[in-house]
């Protein structure tokens, strides 16, 4: 008697939906635990579960995971609406500061939402719930179960900005995993890829050729807030820093604020007096950063606490959410971390340098490469490797007014060549979902 075959696609669907289900506690658990010191990630527990509450029905939904996915999908978001004001715009997150950002930047023109948890209920609840027009998942966000209940519901789902690493792409090639993503991928009806390099790694995945267009990068089309300039200019004047140079490092990671803090030092040495307004990336690691400084024996202003900056103050540690594009608007020249340290592939080098601010970032930089060798290439970016190369690249930039004023225009002046992303994802928008 031939023994039953079991198709793979089916066990491996199987096997996701009653683990997404056993592990809802330890989700919870999770939530609970961030709680402790972000408070809202205790709220909103409903959503979770798929219980939007009170929608209108056709909205436009668009899921921006975290703050920088909703800063890269405000554009988006204005244009919309603007074209169609009669149309709602709901926009998910899955982190409480994503949600906060919603709500100070877009509560004008979107109601915020949090994205369920990839359960077949929860997912199932949301689109019943919701009945959107369609779906913009910006950047790469790819559940199974949301993807299927969009498909069931038939919703149109199109990647914005689609990009995923190529670490990423290779572990969703496993036999394994491909069992379940393939065919969640192909569900999808439209991918806006980021370059050409992200709509090869899609289309390997299993998204049909024909559906995928390459828009290019949006973080291109990103405008500063037009009160920017002001703002930095006050703020600089409060931290009694009009005459003192002034840099920044943003988005650091464990092991980064070290290197940093050695290179200020190699700075210092050299008879540059700079402040350095130091910026880890997650709000869980600012007490740890905070109790380093201390030992450092470093005059330490937090930015949270509103602490005073004076001409002593060696470090301001910016402690807060969403103002790291202040920073940058205020320095003389900036690094940019995950860098560094292998294994986080480099953060968002554009956003400094559409602020016309000089970059410096690490060799671990995979997924900025595009930006990365155009910035270079126009002198606007430096590639350093650890602390000596990036007091070095600072001591350049700072102690010569005019060279590090030269680079952030270049910076600026390439970032902007760049623009025109935004028009092509529109214009992929009308073409499959009739905007």
């Amino acid at each position: 008697m031939p023994v039953p075959r079991i198709d793979g696609q089916y066990l491996m669907r199987g096997a996701y939906r009653v683990a997404s289900w056993g592990l809802l506690p330890a989700a919870f658990g999770y939530f609970w635990w961030r709680g402790r010191r972000e408070p809202d990630y205790r709220r909103g527990w409903r959503q979770r579960l798929g219980h939007a509450g009170a929608l209108p029905a056709g909205a436009t939904w668009i899921h921006a995971a975290s703050v920088g996915e909703v800063l890269l999908a405000e554009p988006l978001v204005r244009e919309l609406h603007r074209r169609a004001p009669q149309r709602p715009v709901v926009v998910t997150t899955f982190t409480p500061t994503g949600a906060a950002q919603v709500r100070e930047r877009l509560s004008d023109v979107a109601v915020h939402r949090y994205l369920p948890l990839d359960t077949v209920g929860a997912t199932r609840r949301f689109m019943r719930q919701l009945q959107p027009c369609c779906g913009i998942l910006v950047e790469t966000e790819l559940w199974p179960h949301l993807l299927a209940a969009a498909a069931r519901a038939e919703v149109p789902l199109v990647i914005a900005n689609a990009s995923i690493s190529a670490r990423s792409a290779a572990r969703y090639a496993q036999p394994w995993l491909s069992a379940l993503m393939r065919p969640a991928l192909q569900r999808l009806t439209a991918v806006g890829a980021a370059s050409e390099e992200h709509a090869q790694r899609f289309a390997a995945l299993g998204v049909p050729r024909e559906r995928i267009r390459v828009t290019g990068n949006l973080k291109h089309d990103t405008e500063p807030d037009a009160d920017l300039p002001t703002r930095a200019a006050d703020l600089r004047q409060a931290w009694q820093a009009r005459q003192r140079p002034l840099w920044v490092a943003a988005s650091t990671h464990e092991g980064e604020e070290r290197i940093v803090l050695e290179a200020r030092r190699r700075l210092c040495a050299t008879g540059c007096n700079a402040l350095l307004v130091l910026a880890p990336r997650h709000p869980q690691r600012f007490d740890a950063v905070r109790e380093l400084l201390a030992a450092q024996d470093l005059r330490v202003a937090a930015r949270s606490r509103n602490e005073p900056v004076d001409a002593d103050t060696a470090v301001v540690l910016g402690d807060t959410l969403g103002e790291v594009p202040l920073f940058y608007a205020a320095a003389d020249a900036a690094f940019v971390g995950g860098s560094l340290v292998p294994g986080i592939g480099g953060h968002n080098v554009l956003e400094a340098a559409a602020l016309a601010c000089p970059v410096l970032t690490g060799p671990h930089t995979g997924e900025w490469r595009d930006g990365i060798e155009s910035l270079t290439a126009a002198g606007g970016l430096r590639t350093v490797a650890d602390a000596p190369a990036l007091a070095d690249g600072l001591r350049t930039w700072l102690a010569d007014d005019g060279a590090g004023r030269r680079a952030g225009q270049a910076a600026r002046d390439c970032q902007q060549a760049q623009r025109g992303a935004l028009v092509r994802l529109l214009q992929l928008l009308d073409d499959t979902v009739g905007f």
